[in-house]
């Protein structure tokens, strides 16, 4: 099972560096959220469904990652649209769709190993103070990426185990055992991490020679 959700290309989303597309990541979430205007937040969400169609995912791959987020968004407008209005439920609809397409094409276009040496280049000023632990951070964020895929195999597993039994889909029912494996991998997890004493210490004195 691959690290992240990367899909090998060479489209121009692929080619261009971790640190511009989190960037235009960054600008975009904020700007999409100083405008109310249906209109443009739904211009927005159609350019971002495009970068993610050039980025050419595999449609398998596609449905797999979008499904989950299409049942979410569509909870979301529906209830917006009950115990709010109509023009609401479309602002919110169109902003979170374009942020999670323009976040979902910038995870699908960038590999792991890249996206840790961004975040570590990035907590480096930090680091100099004193302030953070980039070796930390990039493993904190390397796990997140691990356990995307592996909570979803997981649920997969679960589901098929119900219906191979005969028993309908209950969300309690796949919720729990789900829980129960995923704590009991993080736990796992945890314990070989500090079997092996990483991060490794920081030595001052080593650091200044």
């Amino acid at each position: 099972m691959s690290l992240s959700l990367y899909v090998r290309g060479r489209t121009p989303l692929h080619r261009l560096p971790p640190a511009v597309k989190f960037g235009v990541l960054f600008a975009a979430g904020i700007a999409l959220f100083l405008t109310d205007d249906v209109a443009v937040l739904g211009v927005a969400a159609a350019v971002a469904a495009g970068l993610l169609v050039s980025v050419r995912p595999p449609p398998a791959a596609l449905r797999r990652q979008s499904t989950g987020l299409l049942v979410m968004l569509v909870v979301i407008f529906v209830a917006a649209t009950v115990f709010q209005d109509l023009h609401t439920a479309l602002v919110t609809l169109f902003r979170l769709l374009a942020l999670l397409l323009l976040a979902l094409s910038v995870t699908l276009s960038t590999r792991a190993a890249d996206l840790l040496e961004f975040f570590e280049r990035l907590m480096a000023p930090l680091a100099r103070l004193g302030l953070a632990n980039p070796a930390r951070i990039s493993l904190g964020v390397s796990l997140v990426l691990r356990f995307v895929p592996e909570v979803q195999r997981r649920y997969r597993e679960i589901r098929e185990a119900q219906a191979a039994r005969g028993l309908r889909a209950n969300p309690v029912a796949l919720v729990v055992p789900l829980v129960v494996r995923t704590l009991k991998s993080a736990d796992d997890i945890a314990d070989a991490i500090d079997a092996r004493c990483y991060p490794p210490p920081r030595h001052p004195d080593r650091e200044n020679t």
